[in-house]
């Protein structure tokens, strides 16, 4: 569901840690003039309670279907290297653990999202819809900051499995939800 460091990086985390995944899907685009459509990546992190206080481990997860040009680009934006967005994560990362490349599922249907990557994480979230809200429509947290949007959906996990790059994780759900977030 939400942890404090969703609204704010500088509270901590529910637990002594954070272990998070961010998965991106790209529609189109481009990296200094190389076309990453269609591409997908995934940055694995392990964080201390307070994200603020750095010595982030990060991890990152290269659709195996780009080119090597295309995986130096992606890789470049996502871990800061170009600036932008993850630019500013950059500064928290204290142990780059390693780049692969790997197959990454990312199917939505409705309200349920799922993410495979590879056989070393696999997700499963559920966007929360209020009783009563006849639109079906999710509930919303505005106005954080977040590497990508200030809006995100507030979901739980129904599956939460990280093996990657010396980062062990498995949710229970119902116990434990808050080490996955999914930007819409």
């Amino acid at each position: 569901m939400i942890c404090p460091c969703n609204a704010t990086f500088d509270h901590g985390a529910t637990y002594d840690y954070c272990r998070v995944t961010l998965v991106f899907d790209i529609r189109e685009g481009e990296v200094e003039g190389t076309d990453i459509s269609r591409l997908k990546i995934a940055a694995i992190a392990d964080t201390p309670k307070v994200m603020t206080e750095g010595n982030w481990r990060l991890g990152v997860f290269v659709d195996e279907n780009a080119t090597d040009e295309q995986s130096d680009k992606l890789v470049k934006v996502f871990t800061g290297q170009l600036g932008g967005p993850m630019g500013a994560l950059a500064p928290l990362v204290g142990e780059m653990l390693g780049v692969e490349r790997a197959a990454i599922d990312v199917r939505d249907d409705g309200v349920r999202h799922s993410v495979r990557v590879g056989d070393a994480n696999d997700f499963e979230i559920e966007d929360i819809v209020p009783f009563g809200v006849e639109t079906g429509e999710p509930v919303r947290f505005s106005g954080m900051f977040h590497p990508v949007v200030s809006d995100l959906t507030i979901a739980e996990a129904t599956r939460s499995r990280i093996n990657a790059f010396g980062i062990e994780y498995e949710g229970k759900t119902g116990l434990s939800t808050s080490e996955f977030s999914w930007a819409a």
